[in-house]
């Protein structure tokens, strides 16, 4: 703890600010669903978390499941980055 008469250190006040930064004033992207706002980000996983299924569903499909070695990273893989392009597309700016 510190004495009543110590100063913050000017490199925690830097890293408070630069985080702090982050925060925007007009919030969050949500959507109003039932009354309830429903954070965007939530879409964009749930969308994501679809197509890794797919992803895994088509190398079922095609055969592809029984040659592709690290199958878990690859259909997570794909669906980061089909979260991540969703994000883009609907609230990239």
């Amino acid at each position: 703890m510190k004495a009543a008469g110590q100063k913050t250190s000017a490199p925690s006040l830097t890293l408070v600010a630069l985080v702090a930064a982050g925060c925007s004033v007009r919030g969050a992207p949500s959507y109003t669903l039932f009354g309830a706002f429903f954070p965007a980000w939530i879409f964009c996983t749930a969308i994501g978390i679809v197509g890794a299924i797919g992803t895994r569903i088509a190398f079922v499909a095609t055969g592809l499941a029984a040659i592709l070695p690290y199958q878990l990273v690859v259909c997570a893989s794909v669906g980061l980055s089909i979260a991540l392009l969703a994000w883009l597309l609907l609230f990239g700016q």
